[in-house]
């Protein structure tokens, strides 16, 4: 019997081509692709925010994966889950939908105007949970699962926390790369009830409180397995909190060499 391919799940911020080209959305798209040629089976997730250009992209919705409603402060938020390729990889890219949260904007996290979308806070559960329903519904139990970007920074709370039970993510492994990707606003206060799922605890979201980037991501790496710098340079309180959890790192490497140095990482976290 030959060896069941690893499962790795990608839940990205920002993939290019759909998105303008800079470091962050380049490792979304070259990344999959290489992980995929060391002979790994990938799933790649992404935010559909409203600056793609669907018909250009040739995106499509997939009617069996959408319809499902998502709760956020008692308010119901239809989930559409939409798809695309990238032939050339062999790639196909899962989209999260809304609507009110994704379709109807221009831009990814601010107003033309640069002013931080203040349901940033309920996007970022959205995409989160948007995720993870769609993988119970296509019954694809991820061996890894790497976050980029704080937008999928619930991720790992949910997984370890809400979901541990879940036979599909019981021994999921995740990975949180961090980025130079600060924001400087705070989330809307309550955030740390407004997220909360049954299984989660109020210890387990003491950062959640004040809801700003560095208390956003500290909360990631706790449900993390092992973190990545994504970025030569990132927040140094992250960096030195990182390092206090003992958990695996790996340093940041360069696009030359980060395809070899993942795969590896992976496969040692499991």
């Amino acid at each position: 019997m030959p060896m069941e391919k690893t499962k790795v799940l990608f839940v990205h911020q920002e993939i290019a081509p759909y998105l303008d080209e800079n470091p962050i959305s380049l490792v979304g798209r070259n990344l999959p692709e290489g992980i995929q040629m060391k002979g790994k089976e990938i799933r790649i997730f992404m935010p559909r925010f409203g600056n793609i250009n669907e018909r250009r992209n040739q995106l499509h919705e997939v009617i069996r994966l959408s319809g499902m409603n998502l709760i956020i402060n008692d308010t119901d938020h239809p989930l559409i889950i939409k798809v695309a390729s990238i032939q050339k990889a062999r790639m196909q890219i899962y989209f999260i939908d809304n609507d009110d949260f994704f379709t109807k904007r221009k831009s990814m996290i601010a107003d033309k105007n640069n002013v931080f979308f203040e349901d940033n806070d309920d996007r970022t559960i959205f995409f989160s949970r948007g995720v993870i329903e769609t993988i119970r519904k296509l019954n694809w139990p991820p061996d890894i699962i790497h976050c980029h970007g704080w937008m999928s920074a619930l991720i790992p709370i949910y997984i370890k926390k809400a979901f541990k039970d879940n036979p599909l993510f019981s021994d999921s492994k995740i990975v949180f790369s961090i980025y130079d990707d600060d924001f400087t606003e705070m989330f809307r206060s309550g955030f740390d009830k407004k997220m909360k799922l049954q299984g989660i605890a109020p210890k387990d979201v003491k950062f959640l409180k004040d809801t700003n980037y560095v208390n956003l991501m500290k909360t990631a790496l706790d449900f993390s397995d092992g973190i990545i710098f994504g970025s030569e340079k990132i927040n140094p309180e992250l960096e030195e909190y990182a390092k206090s959890l003992k958990k695996p790192i790996l340093e940041y490497h360069s696009p030359e060499t980060y395809v070899d140095a993942y795969n590896d990482f992976y496969d040692n976290l499991k």
